[in-house]
């Protein structure tokens, strides 16, 4: 619980009058394309539309994918778009040279983005309860090694097409993981499972939450025409998990982090 009780901390020692704008006094404005300093690094965030300056927000940590950086997602009708129609923050930490450490336990990341959520925590009232963690290639490997690591505090883990190695036993697991990834993928390879075993993709969560041995299958279902996602879940002891594949290869599907928050939220379905 490392930065969750930082975040109700600093929400309720804010006072109405930060509450009523984001920035504190002490803390550099930033925000949108003015990255957020933070030590020898940095980190971007974008405010929904709407917000009335007081109210607490979700927050989506998201990791951008290799050779990006936090612009891009924001900029991203599938990933920025999508939140800031939805009430919730969007924090895009920048990667150093413009990648992440994931492929192995110890990530110097992983508490740099632990001290970026700290960070906005001074910024911004955020809902401790609604913190969710997101990345895109790199970046949702990334995502899955911060869940990893940092997991116990996570609301909900949306990792899109991009893992760490499933044989692997996590020290935390987020409350909820949805992972979506593409069939025909052939640069974050579709990780297929033994005798082609294609729900093997989340077994290592399945392993951590304790979930039943066989998924429950939800049908297919579609944002845009040209592309239909299957999805399975599962029952588990302590989370739940649910995955969603489709045909296709590397990419972020138009739509699939709105409907995993429009589902977390409790939200009417829309696009973006």
């Amino acid at each position: 619980m490392r930065y969750l009780a930082f975040i109700c901390a600093a929400t309720l020692a804010a006072t109405p009058a930060v509450a009523m704008g984001p920035w504190k006094a002490s803390l550099e404005p930033c925000g949108d394309a003015v990255a957020c300093p933070l030590g020898e690094r940095s980190y971007h965030v974008m405010e929904p539309e709407g917000w009335d300056g007081e109210s607490p927000l979700p927050v989506l940590l998201h990791f951008h994918g290799w050779s990006r950086n936090g612009i891009h997602p924001q900029r991203s009708e599938r990933v920025g778009a999508s939140t800031k129609r939805r009430g919730v923050l969007l924090v895009t930490p920048n990667g150093l040279g413009n990648s992440w450490s994931f492929w192995r336990a110890g990530s110097r990341d992983v508490p740099f983005a632990d001290a970026v959520l700290e960070d906005v925590a001074l910024r911004y009232p955020v809902d401790a309860e609604k913190i969710y963690v997101s990345g895109y290639s790199f970046g949702s490997a990334m995502a899955w090694r911060y869940a990893c690591a940092s997991g116990e505090d996570v609301a909900a883990l949306l990792a899109i097409a991009g893992s760490i190695d499933q044989s692997e036993v996590c020290a935390e697991a987020p409350a909820e993981v949805r992972h979506v990834h593409g069939l025909a993928d052939t640069v974050m390879d579709f990780p297929m499972g033994p005798e082609g075993d294609t729900t093997y993709p989340v077994a290592l969560w399945r392993r951590a939450l304790d979930c039943a041995a066989t998924g429950t299958d939800q049908g297919d279902w579609q944002v845009r025409s040209f592309l239909t996602l299957s999805r399975t879940t599962w029952d588990c002891a302590r989370g739940d998990v649910t995955l969603d594949l489709h045909p296709g290869g590397h990419f972020i599907p138009h739509g699939w982090i709105g409907r995993q928050l429009d589902e977390l939220l409790g939200l009417a379905p829309s696009y973006p």
